[in-house]
């Protein structure tokens, strides 16, 4: 009988890695700051060559797209010789106005409604309802109601924001754990200090976040708030600059924009980690 003792067991070439280490990209696997940075500014820098080959190019006349150059220049001369600080300044106003008056009565509702279920029961159908109604629908009630002054343009960005949060800061609340409510209530607490204690404490990390994107929602109706009666604000320049089809002014409120929402939700972000260190969020 032919000796086996050197035949060795099937399995991966020695010196080989496992097919798994082998993959540059794994599942949720997280990646450090620096190279978070590269990825992320280095698609920025490809945006703007794609950009800029279009457009310097030829391929799109200027007039439907202006250059990255031109969009820089005409920021630029909105802020030196149009006074466009006071027009950013009006639109943050607003955004954070419409935003607050949300929050402010969309978070206690949702804490409410997710920690009793009859209060769940009478809003959360009219409040699923009503979150899939563009709020842009109902400008032309809201100037009926309450005229084409600050008051319309807070109501749109208000209503583009508190459906929104209040189903989301229910979820978040109702969510949490049962064992560490029924010990509360063992410990023989009472429905207001489990809230205080328990639910809260619990859910405060979430809905921080929470608050995070809807303000990144409000930033996209600032626009649309300010179509109507506006005579200030990042989006009446930009509908005076359409008339004019001046799409060098056009892209440089669209990027303003983008810019201050993307501050803001930074500057809301470092807060919440410096709230709740111990939460989740990146």
């Amino acid at each position: 009988m032919a000796s086996v003792s050197h035949i060795k067991p099937a399995g991966p070439v020695s010196g080989a890695p496992p097919a798994t280490s082998r993959r540059k990209m794994k599942l949720l696997q997280p990646i450090s700051p620096r190279l978070r940075i590269v990825l992320g500014v280095g698609f920025f820098a490809l945006f703007l060559v794609f950009w800029t080959v279009l457009t310097v190019g030829g391929i799109v006349p200027s007039q439907f797209l202006a250059s990255p150059l031109q969009a820089v220049k005409a920021g630029w001369d909105l802020f030196a010789q149009y006074n466009f600080l006071h027009d950013v300044g009006m639109t943050v106003w607003r955004v954070l106005g419409g935003f607050i008056l949300a929050a402010a009565i969309a978070v206690p509702l949702g804490i409410a409604m997710g920690a009793y279920k009859p209060i769940e029961a009478v809003f959360e159908p009219f409040i699923s309802f009503a979150r899939y109604l563009p709020a842009s629908a109902f400008i032309p009630l809201l100037i009926m109601w309450v005229g084409i002054g600050e008051s319309q343009k807070l109501s749109i960005i208000f209503l583009g924001c508190f459906f929104q949060l209040t189903l989301m800061v229910m979820m978040i609340v109702s969510s949490a754990r049962r064992d560490l409510v029924e010990a509360a209530y063992t410990l023989g607490s009472t429905d207001s200090s489990v809230i205080r204690r328990v639910l809260l404490p619990g859910a405060a990390p979430e809905i921080a976040e929470a608050l995070r994107q809807v303000l990144g929602l409000g930033w996209t109706y600032v626009v649309v708030a300010e179509l109507i009666g506006a005579a200030s604000g990042i989006g009446h320049m930009i509908m005076d600059s359409q008339a004019l089809m001046a799409t060098d002014n056009i892209i440089a409120g669209i990027v303003i924009i983008g810019l201050v929402g993307l501050a803001s939700d930074l500057l809301f972000k470092k807060l919440n980690q410096k709230l709740f260190p111990w939460s989740l969020m990146r």
